[in-house]
């Protein structure tokens, strides 16, 4: 077995890596969804199914979120040091993407509101039924 030396970067590349991922799965996995309801470019049969498609997509996006900004602790963890312009980077990478993060957050938090206003005048059991 060799030794392997201890990269200071070691955190700040995890950072980048996560908060890449993270970024990707929104941009290619989320916002589709969130600008198809937005758009209302949708079949009414598919409305439910995208709805509930978008709460499952919610829920994840948290537990990425989560992975991120764990990375991001890590970061600021003691013993750091390391590249100072590779550390700045991966902080910037960082809020940037929770930028992103913030405002896809609040676009589906209007989607699914405006659809609880239109749940309180069905039956419950229809809410994402497909005909």
């Amino acid at each position: 077995m060799t030794n392997r030396p201890n990269f200071p970067q070691t955190a700040d590349i995890c950072l980048l890596l996560r908060a890449h991922g993270e970024q990707r799965w929104l941009i290619y996995e989320v916002v589709p969804v969130v600008r198809q309801l937005e758009q209302r470019s949708l079949p009414e049969d598919q409305l439910g199914a995208a709805l509930a498609y978008l709460e499952a997509l919610q829920i994840e996006a948290r537990l990425r979120a989560a992975e991120t900004d764990a990375a991001y602790a890590e970061l600021h963890a003691p013993g750091g040091g390391g590249d100072v312009s590779l550390h700045e980077k991966a902080r910037r990478y960082h809020s940037a993407v929770r930028r992103l993060r913030y405002a896809l957050a609040q676009r589906i938090d209007r989607l699914l509101a405006a659809d609880s206003e239109v749940e309180a005048y069905e039956p419950a059991f229809g809410r994402y039924a497909s005909s």
